[in-house]
């Protein structure tokens, strides 16, 4: 199923780890809206970019999520979050290209120096709150 030109369910639910426990990551209808959401977000960033965007992760369920260590709070959980990575492109080259855009993302965090976690608001009605961090072995901070 296609939630945007270039962006499938499939791969926006895909998980290796619940593949490899025989588990399945299959979200609702709620979730499936907040990822079409996603999945536009994405386009502007593939826009943006120039390239393809790799998604690393992006829905997880509950169980998922718990697994592999995520927040209790996580926004993959509810579709609204992926970890993505550009062709050719390095996470600080994709945090300084969202950033300098008209892109509106509701996080935008650089983490372990290897991806780049991007929502939407969880409500979307809400307006994104444009937060930028860094996520690395020295804790959460601010992007600068």
């Amino acid at each position: 199923m296609n939630l945007s030109p270039h962006f499938t369910l499939e791969e926006m639910t895909r998980s290796d780890y619940a593949a490899r426990k025989g588990w399945k990551n299959d979200p609702d209808d709620k979730t499936i809206a907040n990822l079409k959401r996603l999945a536009v977000l994405l386009e502007q960033v593939r826009a943006e970019l120039g390239c393809p965007v790799i998604i690393n992760s992006a829905y997880r369920s509950s169980k998922v999520n718990s697994a592999i260590g995520g927040s209790k709070n996580s926004q993959h959980m509810l579709g609204c979050a992926a970890d993505i990575r550009g062709v050719n492109k390095s996470p600080d080259d994709l945090m300084l290209h969202i950033i300098g855009s008209d892109i509106k993302y509701d996080q935008l965090i650089r983490e372990f120096d290897s991806w780049v976690h991007i929502s939407v608001p969880n409500d979307p009605a809400a307006k994104p709150r444009m937060q930028k961090l860094i996520i690395d072995k020295e804790g959460t901070r601010a992007y600068s």
